[in-house]
């Protein structure tokens, strides 16, 4: 203790000493934590997963098997295997000493409570004299504006830049700025720290109380691209829940993107402190995005599904109205914090999740979402496109068109792409293999990829349709937009697919099929429409997708053809093809390559768990932890009595079935058990089986009870009911002075009453061919049921 002390007090003596001169040492803190003003809003949290070592093996697999339970949330938290520990590459000393980052200046108190700034002007300014910032230069892709306004030309809200630190500098000023906030320090020990709740009643007292002069001033190191400290996971990490892997997975359709856009298939680092900042806004093309909190303090995260985005617009226009009179693209600015409370008033579903060091949080298509800090933290994101965003993509470019917004990646190179990658699949192989599976998933009528190609060939037929005859018609090059970007000179739309000219006034000039007639009024043969496939040709695409021979053996021949050429013309590879990533950074798809990251990932999957929930049983209404009495209760009182309330109906697939047992889809049962909230009581649970397609059956278990909102998913029923488990343990050892013990495990298949003899032979009669033959081999040799 002495020691600790005296490197402390030796520590406070070199923060005195005079710095650079952008650093402040000491932050001034005017303000002053007031708990009894809290304004924590009252919502409910959003889910979290808790992926097996073999479930977390596939990301891009795993991400489409949460979706349907997770998506209405618009968020949710993934909690990884706990031997998923990653090294943290920024900790080395050369870049925590070293390499300096900048920040933005944030003022908490006017995120929400301000007036515009042009109304502001007018005002007598107060004794301390605020920063007003002008719009900021993102670098974020190389398809984003670059233009932006001087001040002198226009004056807006925005965040100044702030003092450059390193990560080292960083810490002690934002360890400094909590203690003195919330009064934790007396002398040199530390009091207390503040809890989560308290942090997030206190932040939104600042953002929403309006009548306050508190003024608050934090710093975030936000956006930070790769060249400034680069990424916080080793390179050499082969795994998918690397940041730096994801988008080019296998089954994201990024990968068909070949620019290293940053912020979008690059990740951005984010370094924050106490009650930093990210406002309300949405990915660029309404992607998926995906954050990994690397170390350090919890960040809070507010949600709103995507299908309730144009609600919550409309909900900050009728409370901020000359603030979007002033700026009306102003949630573009990402600069417009806004209440969950009052968004939960106006009808809008709001969720929160609470995301700790070494945890990752997932946001949906089109799902607003907005946060802040509870301390010094590194975090770093990224972006996923799966299969099923394809529809939110195509509205996203619309919606960007509509508003003369610059796109960050192709739409339609992504859509062709995974077009061309399904055809090269389902014509490989007979169409039995597992990647050829995969994609049928997605194709055949009416499927996800097959409708989004209809969808695009639609659009474009009626634009250029209304066209008339006075353009053209002319195969467009097939390298028309490699090099170089091609946009709509009019509202800044992608031309992969199509784009029209006129030779005659405006040579080099491209613009979308909706604004061709007003780039120019030129007749004759001047003016042209370039296509990248014909209408006739895209019609036969969307038939290949669905399934029939010839116009599959065409588009295959088509494709064989572009992938040879395009190996030819460069030796990277072609855009369909999914490239492993070496040690040297660059791209490698040799077989060697290919069998090194595939035996790494198998031995990875097979290290142990090491999973011990460490819990007791109660036994006739008192807690014991005798082995008699966990026998007794695993024996006994979990063969609780489950009570069928669906048996559903089979699905004859793989994953719908092991050797342990049958799980028809939409079965759902009841059962009793301690309730989550207070295990003193027992209370009813549904568990019930649902359909994520191509994943196969999801399990989900719901309290049922209208006052509780406790849902727990997952890819088995075993990690359900470990998930129920666990939050009673937690809620048990708040409860330690009782002498209450804790329960040491839990039969998931016994709580869904897949072992209850009457359902098993119920379910069993669903199937009297026995067509589900891993489940019926292993009964007829006798197997064991015992997980």
């Amino acid at each position: 203790m002495v020691l600790a002390a005296e490197s402390r007090i030796k520590e406070e003596k070199e923060d005195t000493n005079v710095g650079p001169p952008n650093i402040p040492r000491h932050p001034e803190v005017l303000a002053r934590w007031d708990p009894a003003k809290a304004r924590r809003p009252d919502i409910a949290e959003a889910p979290v997963f808790y992926p097996s070592l073999e479930e977390f093996e596939d990301t891009v697999a795993y991400i489409e098997k949460i979706r349907p339970s997770a998506e209405p949330y618009g968020i949710c938290r993934i909690v990884p295997p706990l031997h998923w520990s990653p090294p943290f590459r920024l900790r080395e000393k050369s870049i925590w000493e070293g390499i300096k980052f900048h920040t933005r200046v944030q003022n908490v108190e006017l995120l929400q409570n301000r007036g515009p700034v042009k109304k502001k002007k007018k005002k007598k300014p107060k004794a301390r004299k605020r920063k007003r910032s002008y719009p900021r230069v993102v670098s974020s892709s190389k398809r984003r504006p670059s233009s932006v306004s001087s001040p002198e030309e226009e004056e807006v809200f925005g965040f100044n830049s702030g003092p450059d630190f390193t990560l080292e500098e960083f810490e002690k000023y934002a360890r400094r700025f909590k203690e003195s906030y919330f009064k934790m320090k007396e002398g040199n020990a530390t009091k207390w720290s503040p809890s989560i709740e308290e942090m997030e009643g206190e932040y939104w007292r600042i953002v929403e109380d309006a009548a306050a002069d508190d003024e608050v001033e934090v710093y975030y190191g936000a956006d930070l691209e790769n060249k400034v400290l680069g990424s916080g996971f080793e390179r050499g990490e082969t795994s998918g829940w690397n940041l730096n892997n994801l988008p080019r997975l296998s089954g994201s359709l990024l990968s068909f993107e070949r620019g290293d856009i940053s912020g979008v298939l690059v990740p951005w680092v984010y370094v924050g402190m106490c009650f930093s900042t990210f406002c309300w806004h949405v990915e660029d093309h309404h992607l998926y995005s995906i954050n990994y909190n690397h170390f350090g303090e919890p960040k809070v995260w507010y949600g709103v599904p995507g299908t309730h985005a144009t609600s919550l617009e409309k909900a900050m226009r009728k409370h901020l109205p000359d603030l979007f009179e002033e700026t009306p693209d102003l949630l573009h600015g990402l600069v417009t914090q806004f209440s969950p409370s009052i968004l939960k008033d106006e009808g809008v579903p709001v969720y929160r999740a609470v995301q700790r060091a070494g945890e990752y949080v997932l946001t949906f298509p089109r799902a607003y979402h907005a946060g802040f800090n509870s301390g010094f933290n590194c975090a770093e994101a990224v972006n996923v496109a799966t299969v099923d965003w394809l529809s939110h993509g195509q509205n996203a470019v619309e919606l960007l068109s509509n508003e003369n917004k610059k796109t960050s990646v192709s739409h339609d190179k992504l859509l062709l792409g995974a077009a061309y990658e399904a055809v090269r699949s389902l014509s490989s192989g007979g169409g039995e293999g597992a990647e050829s599976l995969a994609w049928r998933c997605f194709c055949e009528k009416n499927m996800t990829l097959t409708k989004a190609v209809e969808t695009r060939l639609r659009m474009e037929e009626a634009r250029i349709d209304a066209l008339g005859g006075g353009f053209r018609l002319v195969k467009m090059e097939k390298y028309f937009d490699s090099n170089c970007e091609r946009e709509c000179v009019k509202c800044s739309y992608d031309l992969h697919l199509t784009a029209s000219g006129c030779n005659k006034c405006s040579p080099g000039e491209y613009a979308c099929t909706k604004h061709a007639s007003e780039l120019c009024s030129c007749e004759g043969n001047d003016r042209f429409v370039l296509l990248r496939h014909t209408v006739d040709e895209l019609r036969s695409l969307v038939r290949a997708l669905e399934g029939e021979a010839e116009h599959l053996k065409t588009w295959a021949s088509m494709v064989r053809e572009d992938f040879s050429e395009a190996q030819e013309r460069e030796p990277r590879g072609f855009d369909l093809n999914l490239e492993f990533q070496g040690n040297d950074g660059e791209f490698d798809d040799t077989s060697e390559t290919r069998h090194d990251e595939a035996e790494d990932l198998k031995t990875w999957a097979k290290e142990p768990r090491g999973f011990d929930l460490n819990l007791e049983y109660q036994v006739d209404g008192e807690f014991d932890n005798t082995s008699d009495a966990r026998h007794d209760a695993s024996m006994l009182n979990f063969a609780a009595y489950v009570e069928t309330i669906n048996l559903g109906f089979l699905v004859f697939r793989d994953l719908w079935c092991n050797k342990h047992a049958i799980y028809p889809k939409g079965f759902k049962s009841r059962v009793k058990f301690y309730n989550v909230k207070d295990p003193m009581r027992m209370s009813y649970y549904i568990s019930e089986v649902v359909d994520v397609g191509l994943m196969g059956p999801f399990f989900k278990v719901t309290l049922e009870e209208a006052h509780q909102d406790e849902s727990f998913s997952a890819g088995s029923a075993q990690a359900c009911w470990e998930m129920v488990l666990q939050k009673v343990n937690e809620e048990i050892k708040k409860r330690r002075e009782r002498n209450i013990h804790t329960l040491e495990s839990i039969n998931g298949l016994q709580m869904f009453g897949f072992l209850s003899p009457s359902i098993i032979q119920a379910i069993e009669a669903l199937d009297p061919n026995h067509r589900l033959v891993e489940y019926w081999n292993h009964k007829k040799q006798g197997g064991s049921l015992e997980v």
